[in-house]
């Protein structure tokens, strides 16, 4: 259980930070409306390292994202055995965290009334602002790619100052390679905040885009393989 409750909890705490940050980027009447590219990826890169720290502190290994537990459970970094708990407490601990902000922002996305006002489903999944179904899957796989990649050669990512590490390489992939998908590298962060607006009373809100949906599910899935791939057979 220590595996199935520290991806909970550190996934948990990686969507309410991340996905707060889109909400008050975006949503009506809030201080930080407005923010810049740098300051939403410097938050997503805090919000894994916090994730990070938490899921260690409670015996978990911190991937709180399913591409890098089934990529590494394939090439032999990680236990089969823990693959499941860790998947399911990724994906119900992303769609607690988006309920979160959705409780958190409730004014907020009242006072929005449209996706022209920010309220939309760019707050809690990612998307592509030039939608090509080819183009936008590779990216993704190349940005997972790159994640993985740096990972496996951190070693112990989720010890000491690693953490902070690792989110510094998020902020880098989202400022290099971000700003055609939004960088989602993750099947959970993207799937359960996106069911979360689907089916959750959101204010005002609108499609969820569900047709793009599997970029972020299956790029993920495969830029992560191929970097665990490529790490065996290069060591």
């Amino acid at each position: 259980m220590s595996g199935f409750l520290g991806e909970f909890l550190g996934t948990f705490v990686l969507i309410i930070f991340g996905v707060g940050i889109g909400a008050g980027f975006n949503l009506k009447k809030t201080y930080s409306n407005g923010s810049s590219w740098l300051a939403l990826t410097f938050g997503w890169g805090m919000a894994i390292t916090f994730g990070v720290y938490v899921a260690a502190s409670f015996g978990a290994e911190g991937h709180l994202n399913p591409a890098v537990t089934l990529a590494f459970a394939t090439f032999g970094y990680f236990p089969w055995s823990e693959v499941l708990p860790y998947i399911c407490g990724q994906f119900l601990g992303a769609f607690l965290g988006a309920t979160m902000v959705i409780i958190h922002y409730y004014q907020h996305f009242k006072e929005s009334k449209s996706p022209a006002e920010g309220n939309s489903v760019g707050i809690f999944a990612t998307g592509a602002p030039i939608y090509n179904g080819l183009n936008n899957f590779i990216s993704e796989i190349i940005a997972t790619f790159m994640l993985v990649f740096v990972l496996l050669n951190l070693g112990d990512f989720d010890k000491g100052l690693k953490p902070f590490i690792v989110g510094m390489m998020i902020m880098v992939i989202g400022l290099g390679l971000g700003g055609v998908t939004g960088f989602a590298m993750n099947p959970a962060r993207d799937w359960a905040p996106r069911l979360a607006y689907t089916i959750l009373p959101v204010p005002n809100k609108s499609d969820a885009n569900w047709s793009y949906a599997w970029i972020p599910m299956f790029g993920p899935i495969v830029g992560a393989f191929l970097a665990a791939g490529l790490q065996t057979l290069l060591k």
